[in-house]
């Protein structure tokens, strides 16, 4: 089974967008852990919906106050059932064979811990490429949603004191458990503008642009990370 872990925050219309996706799957053996970090918009409408399409099949969760996602990420995770992860952001829409797909990859992979596909942010492709481990230690690549064999995601989850490219720090930490990824040459999935990969800046910007002020926050997340895994 897969546990689907859907951190919430302040995105109700997007939400239903993405448990609309989920209904759509092929795959269909799957359980949803829907996690809301103290939103403040009107989610209401949205559970009710949840209730009546999925049933059993999905459990809400609350936190007491606000912690960000690292920490209401862990706490779905926590309550997870299935053999399993895929974190999946409520401003994410799933190709309808998506489930099955990385289900699939994993199975056939016995040496993969997670599978992670292509994807689209807006309207930007992210065209990916087979997983490469010193690739990894030098740039973010892999998005928070692929899917995870449950045995080895790390004890201590997502990092809560990290703030910023939180997906790069559990890549790396799984490297460094001897973990490795397997990369779907398909986009499975599609992110909205405006969610949680809304600081996304063109390659250049980085190079022409380093007084912007994304990107000196970018910059500096990077090297917490970098000095995190001993990587500079």
């Amino acid at each position: 089974m897969i546990s689907i872990i859907i951190p919430i925050y302040n995105h109700a219309e997007e939400l239903k967008k993405c448990l609309q996706s989920i209904k759509n799957q092929t795959y269909d053996n799957y359980e949803i852990i829907a996690v809301d970090d103290r939103s403040n918009d009107n989610l209401e409408e949205v559970i009710k919906y949840s209730k009546k399409e999925f049933g059993y099949k999905i459990e809400w969760f609350f936190n007491q106050k606000n912690h960000g996602a690292p920490y209401t990420r862990n706490k779905g995770f926590k309550m997870s059932k299935g053999e399993f992860i895929l974190f999946c952001d409520a401003d994410i829409v799933l190709e309808k064979n998506a489930l099955e797909i990385m289900h699939k990859t994993l199975m056939k992979n016995n040496k993969a811990s997670y599978a992670y596909p292509s994807h689209i942010f807006g309207h930007k492709k992210f065209k990916l490429f087979p997983f490469d481990a010193e690739k990894l230690k030098k740039m973010p690549y892999i998005h928070s949603t692929a899917l995870i064999k449950k045995s080895n995601f790390p004890k201590r989850g997502f990092d809560e004191k990290i703030k910023r490219l939180q997906d790069w720090d559990l890549w790396l930490t799984m490297l460094e458990q001897g973990h490795a990824g397997i990369w779907i040459d398909k986009i499975l999935f599609k992110v909205s503008s405006g969610g949680t990969m809304s600081s996304w800046l063109p390659s250049f910007a980085y190079k022409l642009f380093p007084f912007l002020p994304k990107v000196k926050k970018y910059k500096k997340a990077v090297n917490i990370i970098k000095e995190k895994h001993k990587l500079c």
